[in-house]
């Protein structure tokens, strides 16, 4: 028996011991291939999925690699039926590999001919196929390359896609460090990348996804589409690759709302590709007509829908998909995996913090208590009622002053999910506020101001929970959000994590309801937090 701070059972979870001296090193490693699933103070429980395993798969690792970690943090021996799962569920990915023949046409290839025809035999994986070539190979119809993909890996057979890419129309695009220099970890993000040919990279908030994606686009160089979550995203993506890259105005066009502009790199929004015109996507089609050589999907754990029927027909083309986590609250992670590509790499974000590249973080959950009138009205009410209660409980507005008082001066962010709370703590405060029906250029000059210091708080919905760049923030304060969402804390921890310029750290805050759904909810943000390695202190609203 060894010492290690991991048990692994036969159900294929893994409980990790917080407190044990090897505990950081196992999460680590363990974030390669399983997903964390809950975290209270001691306990931390994983659990090893397939598509976990065969995304680390994906990035070069093999079962050996996988049983080497497991066997060195185990507590006890590995059950003998994980050992042989984790096995054969890698060994599973790449026996089905997508190329092209020598007429350059899709084909499915197996090295076992049982396999291929366990496959072929499924009706929607035979309709998007054509004539049996040999025993071992089918041709694949030409426009179903990424719904073959998406089938089979509902089948549990991950195809390896090699059938390489269209070069796209040549467009010179170069870094221009002069200022700068690309660190270590976003050059192998890119190297990472560029040998898989499409996938995910995963890096923090605040690490330089956006130095990737230029990167990625200088390795190219040829003309690009970049698909990002709102208006201001794209004009802080355009300000980025003008500062960075040789690019020069002229050369970037705007595709939203405001404005459609189809140049050598485009910058479209996720929302106006999602727009429909007498029943179709027009935007998607007029996009999808041009010869990109390289697609970049901002934030892809985001990604709409319909946007995925827009990557199954883009398979020809690169795909670099950024984002802080791969977790999607709709449970498509395996579309992604088939669409985009796997994730190609993933640097933990306390590996990050302490080469000195985004600011060292203090997470801490207040506890209030409803009011008498409000936890009665709670008690009677239904339960799609009941998180909107507890979220925006007139408690939480005295103890937004006590922590606003403790950072007094500090760079504050109050973020909120209902914006009738967001008006009462905006107008009870005196406070700027920013919301989806802020017009952007109001928006955009708010945001100014807190960069520059003239003003030190906003109070902002959810549409400052993506791509927003404002460094100095160094105080977050959550008063409700989207029932728990893992991706939302992500993208909340993140506006905070900028290095700061005078060294400080951050400290995030998340208010909530005591003994109600609130603090249920909680429960799947405390699990995002500890994911990533950060402490989680439970405090009550009496001791701040």
């Amino acid at each position: 028996m060894t010492t290690g701070p991991l048990i692994v059972q036969s159900d294929k979870t893994a409980l990790l011991e917080t407190a044990h001296p090897q505990a950081a090193d196992a999460r680590h490693d363990l974030a390669i291939f399983a997903e964390l699933e809950r975290a209270p103070e001691h306990i931390h429980t994983y659990r090893i999925t397939k598509l976990g395993l065969w995304n680390a798969r994906a990035a070069g690792h093999d079962a050996d690699f996988v049983l080497d970690i497991l066997d060195r943090y185990a507590k006890f021996p590995i059950p003998t039926s994980v050992r042989t799962d984790i096995t054969e569920t890698m060994g599973r990915y790449g026996r089905l590999k997508i190329t092209r023949d020598l007429e350059g046409k899709l084909v499915l290839s197996c090295d076992s001919q049982a396999i291929l025809l366990e496959v072929i035999k499924h009706r929607k994986v035979n309709e998007l196929l054509g004539e049996q070539l040999s025993d071992t190979t089918i041709a694949i119809q030409d426009w179903a390359r990424g719904q073959v993909k998406q089938e089979l890996l509902k089948l549990g057979w991950p195809a390896e896609d090699l059938a390489g890419f269209a070069a796209g129309t040549p467009h010179e695009i170069g870094l221009d460090e002069g200022n700068w220099k690309i660190r270590e970890y976003q050059s192998q993000a890119v190297e990472k990348f560029w040998a898989g040919g499409s996938g995910v990279v995963v890096l923090p908030c605040g690490a330089g996804k956006t130095i990737v994606g230029a990167a990625a686009m200088s390795v190219a160089k040829t003309n690009t589409l970049i698909l990002v979550t709102n208006t201001v995203s794209a004009r802080q993506w355009k300000s980025e690759l003008i500062k960075r890259t040789t690019l020069t105005e002229d050369e970037i066009g705007e595709y939203s709302g405001a404005a459609k502009e189809i140049k050598p790199v485009t910058i479209a929004t996720y929302q106006i590709l999602t727009t429909k015109r007498r029943g179709e996507y027009a935007h998607l089609d007029v996009l999808n007509a041009n010869d990109w050589g390289l697609i970049v999907y901002d934030e892809v754990h985001l990604l709409p829908a319909p946007i995925f029927k827009m990557t199954a027909d883009l398979q020809a083309r690169r795909r670099l998909g950024l984002t802080a986590t791969l977790v999607r609250e709709d449970g498509k992670e395996g579309d992604v995996f088939s669409l985009i590509g796997p994730k190609r790499y993933d640097a933990p974000w306390k590996e990050i913090e302490e080469q000195g590249y985004i600011a060292p973080a203090a997470c801490f959950e207040v506890r209030v208590d409803m009011e008498d009138e409000q936890r009665l009205n709670y008690a009677i009410s239904d339960q799609d009622d009941r998180y909107r209660i507890a979220a925006t409980c007139n408690a939480k507005l005295p103890v937004i002053q006590k922590i606003l008082a403790k950072h007094q001066g500090e760079p504050t962010l109050i973020i909120g999910q209902y914006l009738d709370q967001i008006d009462e703590v905006a107008e009870t405060l005196h406070i700027e506020k920013i919301t989806g029906e802020t017009p952007v250029p109001v928006r955009e000059e708010l945001f100014e101001k807190f960069r520059t210091g003239e003003i030190s708080t906003l109070v902002v919905s959810k549409v400052a929970n993506f791509s927003v760049d404002l460094p100095e923030a160094s105080v977050a304060i959550q008063i409700s959000g989207s029932f728990g969402s893992r991706q939302e804390e992500a993208q909340r921890l993140g506006r905070l994590l900028r290095p700061k310029q005078d060294g400080r750290s951050a400290s995030f805050y998340t208010l909530i309801s005591r003994d109600t759904v609130d603090q249920d909810f909680a429960q799947n943000r405390q699990r995002f937090l500890a994911e990533q390695g950060y402490s989680y202190e439970i405090l009550d609203s009496q001791s701040l």
